[in-house]
Order: C-alpha cells, then sequence, then structure tokens
C-alpha cells in the first residue's frame, strides 16, 4: 500500500498541553510534519502566511482572533481539523457542513479517524464553504460583535458599533467608520446575515445602515430618499428601503 504524501501541519490552540498532545498524536503519522505552533489567532494567521502548511489543527476558541477569523483572513488552501471544547453550536455546524473536527477531550483513535477523513476523497485536505460554517455555527440570536479587515499586510479589527454604514462594491463590502473605509472580501449579503437586524437596516440594494448613525431623512426622488448620517455622510434608501427603515424605527418604540 504506498505510503500516503506528506502533510505539513500548524498546530493552533492557545492551550500549551492541547498542542503537545496533538503533537503526539501527529508522531504516530511519520507522513504529518508539524512545522509550526500557535498560541493564539494573530500568530496563527502569521505563521500560516510563512509556513504554508497543508493541513491547520485549529482550535475554534482562541484569544486575539478565533478560528473562523483566522480562516476568514487566510487563503482557504488549507485543509482544517477543528479542535473544540463541547460547543453545541459549533459541532452542528461541523457535522451540517460535513467538517472534520475532533471534540476534546481528544484521543488518539479519533484523531486518527478525522486524518483518514481528510485523505479519504483525494488524499489531501479538502476545501469547505467557510461563511456558511460561520453562519451555522452562530447561536440564534448572536450576532458578529467585530468583523476582521484584511489591510495589505495588517489586520483591523473594527467594532460592530463603530460601523456607519457598508456599501457593495463587486465582490466586496466597503466599510465606512467616520472618514475611515476599508475594502472587505464578502458579499453584502453574507454581511447582513451576521449583523444585529436591531441595529442595521438594509436601506438600499448596495447599502446597509447602521440605524444609531442616523440624524434625519430627506427626499432625493420621488421613490426614494436619502439618509443623513451624524457625520453627515449621505446613504440612499430605495422605496423598500424605507418600509425597512419604517419599520425599524417603530421598533425603538417611543
Amino acid at each position: 500500500m504506498p505510503r500516503p504524501p506528506e502533510l505539513r501541519v500548524l498546530i493552533a490552540d492557545d492551550e500549551a498541553p492541547a498542542r503537545e498532545l496533538l503533537k503526539e498524536f501527529c508522531q504516530h503519522h511519520p507522513d504529518l510534519i508539524v512545522v509550526g505552533e500557535a498560541s493564539h489567532g494573530l500568530m496563527t494567521v502569521k505563521l500560516a502566511q510563512e509556513l504554508q502548511p497543508q493541513l491547520l489543527l485549529l482550535d475554534v476558541q482562541m484569544p486575539k482572533l478565533n478560528g473562523f477569523e483566522v480562516l476568514e483572513l487566510l487563503d482557504q488552501q488549507q485543509g482544517v481539523i477543528f479542535t473544540t471544547a463541547h460547543d453545541q453550536y459549533a459541532v452542528r455546524a461541523f457535522e451540517v457542513n460535513a467538517v472534520d473536527y475532533l471534540l476534546k477531550p481528544i484521543t488518539q483513535g479519533r484523531f486518527d479517524a478525522a486524518l483518514a477523513k481528510v485523505r479519504s476523497h483525494t488524499g489531501v485536505p479538502r476545501g469547505f464553504d467557510f461563511r456558511a460554517l460561520v453562519a451555522a455555527s452562530r447561536p440564534v440570536g448572536v450576532y458578529a460583535e467585530r468583523l476582521v479587515i484584511k489591510d495589505g499586510a495588517r489586520i483591523e479589527l473594527l467594532s460592530v458599533q463603530e460601523l456607519d454604514y457598508a456599501r457593495a462594491q463587486g465582490d466586496y463590502v466597503e466599510l465606512v467608520s467616520g472618514k475611515k473605509s476599508w475594502l472587505k472580501e464578502q458579499t453584502l449579503q453574507d454581511l447582513e446575515t451576521s449583523l444585529d437586524p436591531a441595529r442595521f437596516v438594509r436601506v438600499h440594494r448596495s447599502f446597509i445602515l447602521n440605524g444609531e448613525r442616523l440624524a434625519r431623512l430627506e427626499p432625493m426622488s420621488k421613490d426614494s430618499k436619502v439618509a443623513i448620517l451624524k457625520t453627515g455622510a449621505q446613504v440612499p434608501v430605495s422605496q423598500t428601503g424605507m418600509q425597512k427603515l419604517a419599520h425599524w424605527l417603530t421598533q425603538l418604540g417611543p
């Protein structure tokens, strides 16, 4: 039987004993070459870019960036086996999306099975739709608290509270906060599902508005208006968007 191709492995977990255990498991597979270890999310991104591993053993709960935010910043060419303590939403998302995962405490047998599953189709790690995975892993009624933006070599973390509005720009969204703006590789639809509807309103097919930034509305044409923000910025509001905004305003109460 031919030996499996070598896989360069990066282990990411904020707990040293967990990293040591995963290294021990890897040693039972001569084809696994552990090229690095990371103790938090930012380090994981840095090492993944430098070392180009073919497989990530990635903890979901890590400081600075969690496992899902790490994936958002990578080129997604790496295969992934998630590790997590008991988290019903994450585990459900993994199972629905057929993603390989290890539920702590991890055993050698369970590790071997996950590795075999990764290789089962092509002999190399397989990809998946991580945005669908992130959406499925979010508990009902829980929304993003920050947005992760890759700006060249820099990583920006933008609190959703600081977001004034977002505008569709092809396969990107422009995120605007005061006089600053960033482009993020994401559709406006994906962004909308991650934002709290109690705060954010899709006022136009190309715009999402932070309702708390609204100062006033002015007419723009017969069927549309323009939202004037507290910063002075202007956001178009379509007829359908006006209906959504009116409904949002009624939810605020007197």
